[in-house]
């Protein structure tokens, strides 16, 4: 599934539209629109919005099914003060948010597991 197809999919399931997720983020309705539509990729910024406005962790965004942190093994770590990121940072971290939106399940769940263990090793 792709992350604007998640996105609308999120929305409907809350049952709001495009004019409430525009009051909860301050995004133009006609951008978000876009975004559900494909013709427009969000940042990661945008998508922290996005995830705030549907009251969902950032995480969920890019998977499908019913989710968990346990399901993942994602430790319950207190949020570290965020640092902007360079354009290039960004451009890699939608590149990989797009990559992920495409993976089925297995190969999600195998992608976590690999971080994880290299997480673990530091």
């Amino acid at each position: 599934m792709l992350i604007n197809e998640r996105l609308r999919e999120l929305r409907e399931e809350k049952k709001l539209s495009q004019g409430d997720i525009e009051m909860r983020t301050g995004l133009l309705r006609c951008y978000t629109s876009r975004v559900e539509n494909g013709h427009t990729v969000p940042s990661l910024e945008t998508l922290e919005k996005y995830a705030g406005a549907l009251e969902v962790p950032l995480y969920v965004l890019f998977h499908e099914g019913p989710v968990s942190a346990e399901a993942f093994n994602l430790p319950n770590a207190e949020p570290q003060r965020v640092r902007r990121m360079s354009k290039k940072e960004s451009r890699e971290l939608r590149l990989f948010a797009k990559a992920i939106s495409r993976m089925n399940d297995r190969e999600r769940r195998l992608l976590f597991h690999v971080a994880a263990k290299l997480a673990s090793r530091r």
